[in-house]
């Protein structure tokens, strides 16, 4: 990293002071995501101090904001930090397995101790003996047998291990314990192993057994699932629940042990991937770089250039200046068709005196991984543009856009969601000068009889007078106490919606005598497009910003936090009133589609814990549909 770069990523007070400690990763924190992912510590110089996973990186993160609690050696960690980078993945098993290839990789100063850290612990069908037996194994693969994981940790093993010993019935003891016994074990009195080391299975029927659970673990046996199926259908035909439940049992060993990590694909053994992202004039290119078959980390860009460049010549000449001092790969994946794409593979083929291919796809692995980078690509770009100093610019052209007297500290949005009127919740979230403040956010039950469901505009009053009501109060008991106001005061309100929504809040906020708090109503464009939203203010006639202003992708920003906030919880909501299997409240899955995911999964918690590939491989499930599965089971937008 040159000196240029390095002072680009750190971060910096308004005065020229570069951020560092717990002051930095404060300001880091209040642009986080919530979700699973990877998070890294560096010093002044760029060298990376501490790589760590996390299941909730706002969370985690946010722990190292406190001056108590920590060590010395963490305390110093702390104190060096003067940049972070992150990464979001799709579950914590992937966080966890991508902080161990970027340990390896980087060898970070305060990860000394995760280095001599027990490895990843695998499943073992050992065949070193006559009777084979089923076991968790650390260390080297030297021992007969076929091993099945890596697993991210040793909880999910013998979680796995109670399941497929329920299953199959496979011995876990030792070879010594096992010959020595002369009588059954209390493991085969509680139906977790078949106990053959008294024969009390026939030999020819352990080894059935045993290579029903090779083919479960190797994932390899569709026929053997569709059998259980049938067994656990024809069981629970026949009122017997427990034959039934055994099936289920192996059905829910299958979906544990074939799942697969998106971190490491199979397929994809030398490639750098690269996706841009672009949106209020600035670009964010991320590169995620793939050597061996391991996923070795990703790194954030952020090249300047004109605001109307077009997406793909900042790509292509991103490309060949990031190539120009460093070896290529064999492979490329962008997520942009460039003009001059032949021409730059062509010229990095005789830069590296071997064939290097740039490619495109559509569809397929090699998509998906360009998609998840794209996502990183534009969390990394609303984290810059928050963080960078382009945020007190920002806020004050959002003043002169609305004609505020000065640049707004204190955002509040609103937005309402319900289903035809059922669960009806209307959502606050806050934005302030260092992001989305969310331990400010609040949401509304709608709770008047008189508001008739589905009424927008009945919630919108009702939502607004609980909020305003109570902020009133507050400033009158002030007042009364000589009191400076209240902190909680906003300096803008935008509504979800166009002029009806805003006439109804302005109506509500003048009974109250807040009638001098800012009001804009924001209305989606037609379709639904982003980069053609309305904006409605009170005297004033409706009026759109340019596609490319920076202004207009903030304010998107904060619509759709608005919405994503209703919508979780909504659908919080939903799955607390009523008491029903939860799919059942996805839309779009009926009775086949019920059927098809808990014959695949077992049971709908399954179904929640499965990941997007996992669902997709139900028959019957679309990936539009897999996708809104997930999204139900994981508070996703919509």
């Amino acid at each position: 990293m040159d000196s240029d770069q390095q002072s680009d990523l750190q971060t910096t007070k308004s005065d020229g002071e570069k951020l560092h400690g717990a002051r930095l990763i404060e300001q880091k924190v209040a642009t986080l995501p919530g979700g699973p992912g990877v998070y890294r510590m560096m010093d002044a110089q760029g060298n990376v101090l501490y790589v760590g996973k996390a299941k909730n990186l706002k969370s985690r993160v946010r722990a190292y904001t406190k001056l108590i609690g920590h060590n010395n050696r963490i305390m110093r960690m702390i104190e060096a930090t003067a940049d972070m980078e992150f990464i979001r993945t799709e579950t914590e098993t992937d966080a966890l397995l991508l902080e161990a290839n970027l340990i390896k990789k980087l060898k970070p100063r305060y990860n000394v101790l995760l280095r001599d850290d027990k490895s990843f612990p695998y499943i073992l069908l050992a065949e070193d003996h006559a009777v084979p037996q089923l076991l968790k194994h650390r260390g080297s693969h030297k021992r007969a047998g076929d091993y099945f994981g890596p697993f991210a940790s040793a909880g999910a093993v013998n979680r796995t291990l109670n399941t497929l010993q329920r299953a199959f019935l496979l011995r876990s003891c030792s070879d010594s314990v096992y010959d020595s016994r002369t009588r059954p074990c209390l493991l085969y009195q509680i139906k977790r192993c078949a106990a053959p080391c008294t024969g009390e299975i026939a030999e020819a029927d352990y080894g059935a057994l045993v290579e029903e659970a090779r083919a479960f673990l190797k994932g390899q046996s569709r026929a053997v699932q569709q059998r259980l199926v049938e067994k656990m259908q024809a069981a629970s035909d026949a009122l017997d629940f427990e034959g039934a439940a055994r099936a289920r049992d192996r059905i829910r060993a299958l979906t544990y042990v074939q799942q697969e990590s998106g971190i490491n694909p199979q397929g994809i053994a030398e490639a750098d991937v690269i996706a841009l992202a672009k949106a209020g004039g600035q670009a964010c290119v991320q590169v995620f770089f793939y050597r061996a078959g391991q996923n070795l980390g990703n790194r954030a860009y952020f090249p300047r250039h004109d605001k109307d460049e077009a997406d793909a010549a900042i790509l292509e000449a991103f490309i060949g200046q990031f190539y120009d001092n460093r070896p290529a790969p064999k492979l490329i994946l962008v997520n942009q068709a460039m003009p001059g794409q032949a021409l730059l593979a062509e010229a990095l083929s005789v830069q590296m005196a071997q064939a290097v291919h740039i490619r495109h796809p559509q569809r397929g692995a090699k998509a998906a991984l360009l998609t998840h980078a794209a996502q990183n690509a534009q969390e990394a770009l609303a984290r810059h543009q928050a963080e960078s100093a382009s945020q007190r610019r920002l806020l004050q052209q959002l003043a002169d856009v609305f004609d505020l007297e000065a640049p707004p500290q204190r955002i509040e949005i609103f937005d309402n969601s319900h289903l035809q009127g059922s669960n009806q919740l209307g959502g606050m979230v806050v934005a302030g000068s260092e992001g989305f403040l969310k331990n400010q956010y609040r949401k509304f039950n709608i709770k008047d009889a008189a508001t008739k469901p589905g009424d927008d505009y009945a919630m919108m009053r009702e939502v607004f007078t609980r909020r305003y009501g109570r902020l009133a109060r507050e400033m009158s008991e002030e007042a009364a106490n000589e009191a400076s106001a209240t902190n909680n005061r906003p300096d803008l309100v935008l509504v979800d919606g166009g002029r009806g929504q805003l006439n109804v809040a302005r109506e509500v906020m003048q009974e109250l005598g807040l009638e001098d708090i800012p009001l804009v109503g924001v209305a989606k464009g037609p379709d639904r497009d982003a980069g053609r939203e309305r904006f409605f203010m009170a005297d004033k006639d409706d009026f759109m910003l340019p596609h490319n202003s920076p202004v207009l992708y903030y304010l998107q920003n904060l619509r759709d936090e608005a919405h994503r906030f209703a919508i979780g919880g909504h659908r919080a909501k939903r799955r607390s009133d009523i008491r029903k299997n939860p799919l059942d409240m996805i839309d779009g899955i009926g009775a086949g589609r019920k059927r098809a995911l808990l014959h695949h999964f077992g049971s709908a918690r399954s179904v929640g814990r499965a990941s997007l590939a996992e669902l997709e491989k139900v028959d019957g499930i679309s990936a539009k549909i897999a996708q809104r599965i997930y999204d139900h089971f994981h508070n996703r937008e919509s």
